[in-house]
């Protein structure tokens, strides 16, 4: 079996977009007129927000804290917050400190913001964030001149070259974006923890831009030494505890506060909010081995040559430790020396099988999926989350899909016949594909690209 995972790494999964488009009833978003023709959100099988149910402020302060709060945001917004207590998830606590969606909502609206960016802008986001999860994007938005010079001067700091500093000064120009990992992580953790999401907003466009979180290493490999060696490689800054846990610190890259400042002041439409600047950010640096710079949208590290988006083995180390859960990468493309999709290591039932199971465990499934051309050569991938399914009228299996990369706000249809030939890899609990599949651990993973790189430097 060739090991893809090696191969796939030199291809970017930033740009393939989505088609087949269709618009699905946002129930949270307040707008009585907000659907298109198409499917109902209740048509399709979707994993429900995992919330406590509490839909009433049952103490003295978290009365006053909702009130304060509503006093700070525009109509819309205060309906979608007043929405999001009935729905349950306002006062949901499924963070890693316990803390609800409104403590952390009351925190940023009542403590300083990092320089340059917008308590009332960024309450609207993180609340209609929640809300929708569909409306996060990973467009960059272009750098006005009023920001030109900050952003040049930043970009070539420590540059001695003068054919690196032209350079520099030319790569602050992102056209396309590879932050679609990153994005689609930040997605599910709206979508699927929302109080953790809220706690992270606050966090990372606090002063400190940074938030902690404590994970358990059993999540990342069996053996505490190895989920250690992992944390080290990655070179996330982290604190032991007794070897079942360690508290990270989560940050995102210097430069990624002028692309939010951009986005406060000079923000078009389809373009990312500084919100999602900040979140995308801060993944691609765990990723990257702390090595990403928002201002080229590019990366450096130890697992990668490509210098654009995070590989297979870096998306599942992301996709754990910001969820604290163990996730693989089941690889299902078999690709050959020379990139070419020469085979699948499982049939198409199984592989629908693993994905429906896990999307009626109550998991959004990420999936890395592949273009090819004429002669089959992978030419470009890109990564989607499936967060639910629906069947056709002819008995035929769709696939409901966020796509972060269409421009489009809203939930996308894939068919089956479609979408299964060009899935790559999916990340999925293990429960699932133990059965049918020989899944390498990430830590093994991780130390043979490491290997493989090191040779090919030596």
């Amino acid at each position: 079996m060739v090991d893809f995972a090696s191969n796939i790494r030199q291809y970017n999964y930033n740009t393939v977009s989505g088609v087949g488009s269709v618009a699905v009833t946002n129930p949270l978003s307040g707008n009585q007129n907000s659907t298109v023709s198409g499917i109902n959100s209740l048509t399709f099988n979707s994993a429900t927000k995992v919330i406590n149910k509490r839909t009433e402020l049952n103490s003295k302060l978290e009365k006053e804290k909702y009130i304060e709060l509503s006093k700070m945001l525009d109509k819309n917004t205060r309906k979608q917050l007043e929405i999001l207590l009935k729905s349950g998830i306002l006062l949901n606590a499924d963070s890693n400190d316990k803390s609800t969606v409104l403590d952390n909502l009351y925190k940023m609206a009542t403590t300083p913001r990092a320089e340059g960016l917008s308590r009332e802008g960024l309450l609207k986001d993180t609340i209609s964030t929640i809300s929708y999860p569909f409306i996060i994007t990973q467009q960059f938005g272009d750098i006005p001149n009023s920001y030109r010079a900050k952003a040049l001067s930043a970009n070539t700091e420590g540059q001695g070259n003068l054919v690196r500093k032209f350079v520099s000064e030319n790569d602050i120009d992102v056209e396309h974006s590879g932050t679609c990992v990153a994005a689609s992580i930040e997605f599910n953790l709206a979508e699927k923890m929302p109080a953790e999401f809220a706690r992270f907003a606050e966090g990372l466009s606090s002063p400190s831009m940074s938030v902690k979180k404590e994970i358990k290493l059993r999540n990342l490999a069996d053996n505490a030494l190895d989920s250690i060696w992992l944390l080290n490689a990655f070179e996330i800054p982290n604190e032991i505890g007794d070897f079942n846990s360690a508290v990270l610190t989560f940050a995102p890259d210097k430069n990624a506060i002028i692309r939010a400042q951009i986005q406060t002041t000079d923000r078009d439409p389809l373009e990312r909010s500084p919100l999602d600047v900040l979140m995308q950010s801060t993944f691609m640096q765990v990723g990257s081995q702390q090595s990403y710079n928002s201002l080229t949208d590019k990366r450096l590290g130890k697992f990668n040559q490509n210098d654009k988006g995070l590989i297979e083995f870096e998306k599942t180390f992301t996709e754990s430790v910001v969820e604290d859960k163990s996730k693989l990468s089941v690889t299902y493309q078999t690709v050959d020396e020379n990139a070419r999709l020469i085979g699948y290591e499982t049939d198409f039932d199984t592989m629908k099988k693993h994905l429906l199971t896990a999307l009626d465990m109550g998991e959004n499934v990420i999936i890395g999926y592949t273009q090819t051309d004429q002669n089959n050569i992978i030419i470009n991938g890109h990564e989607i989350t499936i967060v639910g399914y629906k069947y056709n009228p002819d008995g035929k299996l769709v696939f409901i899909c966020n796509d972060t990369d269409d421009n489009i706000s809203k939930p996308i249809e894939y068919s089956e016949d479609y979408l299964l030939p060009k899935v790559h890899h999916a990340a999925l609990p293990e429960s699932i594909v133990a059965d049918d599949i020989t899944v390498t651990p990430n830590w093994v993973e991780g130390l043979n690209i490491y290997k493989e790189m090191r040779n090919k430097a030596a």
